[in-house]
């Protein structure tokens, strides 16, 4: 009975000694998986830094490289944009004295208008009393042509500029007449005598005026601007 348990016990014994191996044996691999792990993770850890590194290092590199040729594009838009303005200035100057030109062209024609007999083919309407001369025959056309009497003051102040409402004036430019016109002879269309008729004249410079400016106030703040309409 003695050597039955015995026995009994040695099994027992050895199977616990077993399943104890066994255990050691599955915890000591499942450590080394976590190890394999770990080591693993962190392998792709460093390589990603390195890669990281390395592409900063590749970026660096390159913006050195660049740098030459960012100074030449630089150095040939700052060049680019002192030939425009230098161009610019030019331009300017160019326009200012075609401008003065201009003016002193003018300057010699802006007498104080000397009134002139109405033309005996032409009645002057009543409205237009307070003017007389050329302009009273100006604004009775302005009205005929469709413009309100306010319209005369405009009409009066550019042309006293333009000829002095003198039917014979004539700039260096070859303009001619009360409304200037470049050459003289568009007028004709408006009679054959419009070397002398104001009434051809001012009919032709209303026309002008009404499809480029639409009304004589229009065309005179142009003139305030520019000096010539």
């Amino acid at each position: 009975m003695s050597r039955l348990c015995s026995r009994f016990g040695m099994r027992v014994l050895a199977i616990g000694l077993l399943v104890l191996g066994l255990t050691g044996g599955f915890l000591l691999s499942s450590d080394r998986r976590d190890q394999d792990k770990r080591m693993a993770a962190s392998a792709a850890a460093m390589t990603e830094s390195d890669e990281i590194q390395q592409l900063a290092m590749a970026r660096s590199e390159a913006w050195r490289l660049g740098a030459p040729q960012r100074a030449a594009q630089a150095d040939a838009q700052a060049k680019a944009n002192a030939a425009a303005q230098t161009a610019a200035g030019q331009a300017k100057a160019a326009d200012d004295a075609t401008r003065q030109e201009q003016e002193a062209s003018r300057s010699k024609l802006r007498a104080t208008p000397t009134p002139t007999p109405t033309p005996t083919h032409y009645k002057v309407p009543s409205s237009c009393s307070q003017y007389s001369g050329n302009q009273g025959i100006g604004c009775g056309l302005l009205l005929d042509a469709g413009f309100g009497l306010d319209q005369m003051p405009c009409l009066v102040n550019m042309w006293n500029k333009e000829s002095g409402w003198r039917t014979t004036a004539k700039a260096s430019s070859g303009a001619y007449g009360i409304p200037q016109a470049l050459p003289g002879n568009k007028m004709a269309s408006y009679g054959s005598d419009y070397l002398t008729d104001p009434v051809p004249q001012i009919k032709w410079g209303l026309s002008y005026i009404k499809g480029r400016y639409s009304t004589p106030c229009g065309a005179w703040s142009f003139w305030q601007a520019h000096g010539f309409y």
